[in-house]
């Protein structure tokens, strides 16, 4: 599938993105921490670009996301909305940035909204619900995450799939289905059985599931643009497809990318973990 040419695609909105859910098109969903990617994945047809607090290890080269900062979330979102023409724009709210209370965490949301961010990302179900409902009526649109989530990966032992009992993976759906009804319009499951997603994704239909390492079924795909590009040095996750391998420029890639996302050849099914 080809995309259209940067001139003729129109910017993507929510609106636009609820569309393409309802109508069965997978979302395409990358990070993004610079102008000169967010320009080229956007040019590629990346329906959304994630400025993820990812960013700690792959530019900072921090051994976690925990040490970023909400400024340096902001530095990046406006770094990419200055690269980016067309794509719909989510920034993650980092550790610490959110977790002291709802009145927090809509100061940190309207930190990156100025900054040029469409949409806040915040990790973690239960208590979160109140926040994301605190945001929402308050006219920030809010993507949560369940499943693996990074900011408390200590925790959670490391990084390890998680829900693959019966007891966990009722708790996912739970969570899921508080958030989507507190008013998250869209959701990152990040390393969960694929079984678990697609239940999480039934649940709640309205939902724009995004899976990373969480199979096919989901509503679209996201992965850390340095692991795609084969960038990333030391241990990747096994879901991380190199899409630089039939060779070309970074810009092949990204389009072999989407094309993927869009018509189901990614991901593979059978790869889960790191």
């Amino acid at each position: 599938m080809s995309s259209p040419a940067p001139a003729e695609r129109k910017p993507v909105t929510l609106h636009r993105l609820r569309q393409m859910h309802e109508a069965g098109e997978k979302i395409a969903m990358l990070t993004a921490y610079d102008a000169t990617f967010a320009r080229l994945a956007d040019e590629a047809g990346v329906d959304c670009l994630l400025i993820g607090d990812s960013l700690g290890m792959v530019v900072q080269g921090q051994p976690s996301t925990v040490p970023v900062t909400l400024d340096e979330m902001a530095y990046h979102t406006r770094c990419v909305v200055r690269g980016n023409r067309s794509a719909w724009v989510i920034a993650d709210l980092p550790f610490a940035s959110y977790q002291e209370g709802r009145e927090q965490a809509m100061r940190s949301s309207a930190a990156l909204m100025q900054a040029g961010a469409h949409m806040v990302k915040l990790e973690g179900g239960g208590w979160t619900a109140e926040t994301v409902h605190f945001l929402t009526e308050r006219g920030v649109p809010v993507c949560a995450h369940l499943g693996l989530t990074p900011q408390s990966v200590h925790a959670l032992g490391g990084y390890r799939i998680q829900g693959r009992d019966e007891a966990g993976a009722a708790m996912l759906r739970r969570h899921a289905t508080e958030l989507a009804q507190a008013g998250a319009a869209m959701m990152v499951l990040e390393l969960m059985p694929s079984s678990v997603a697609a239940q999480v994704q039934a649940d709640n239909p309205g939902l724009m599931t995004i899976g990373i390492g969480a199979g096919k079924g989901t509503a679209g795909q996201v992965l850390v643009c340095y692991d795609m590009l084969r960038l990333t040095r030391g241990r990747l996750p096994r879901f991380a497809r190199d899409f630089t391998a039939e060779g070309g420029s970074a810009e092949d890639a990204l389009r072999r990318y989407v094309a993927a996302v869009k018509d189901g050849s990614f991901p593979d099914e059978a790869l889960h973990g790191y």
